[in-house]
């Protein structure tokens, strides 16, 4: 993504996430989120969108073979699990002047 200002997104490393979109929807299980892909608006979440890679053995890797691994997804293919259910996200300022996460149907703040 080449553009001027660098894009914001409301989900980040270690948040639940429900997959809205895709071969793993689910919107009652929650999954954790390991990596955010800014420049590229891409999520990695545990345990969606395995895809099979094919390794040469090396120093590492001695035997190689077919590994297992999350690939990534579009970020707008999940959406923020507040504890108690998928909701959007609005940014506002607490009290001592800080700008929170807040879901937009229960209105609590997100840690």
């Amino acid at each position: 993504m080449k553009t001027r200002f660098k894009p914001k997104y409301n989900i980040r490393k270690g948040d639940q996430v429900v997959v809205i979109a895709g071969d793993d929807k689910d919107l009652k299980k929650p999954r954790l989120v390991k990596e955010v892909l800014v420049d590229a608006g891409k999520v990695i979440v545990e345990g969606v969108n395995i895809i099979t890679k094919h390794t040469k053995p090396s120093a590492q890797n001695t035997k190689g073979g077919i590994v297992k691994q999350e690939a990534p997804m579009q970020i707008s293919n999940v959406m923020l699990w507040d504890g108690k259910q998928a909701s959007k996200v609005s940014r506002t300022k607490d009290d001592a002047g800080k700008t929170v996460r807040t879901s937009k149907k229960s209105g609590e703040v997100i840690k």
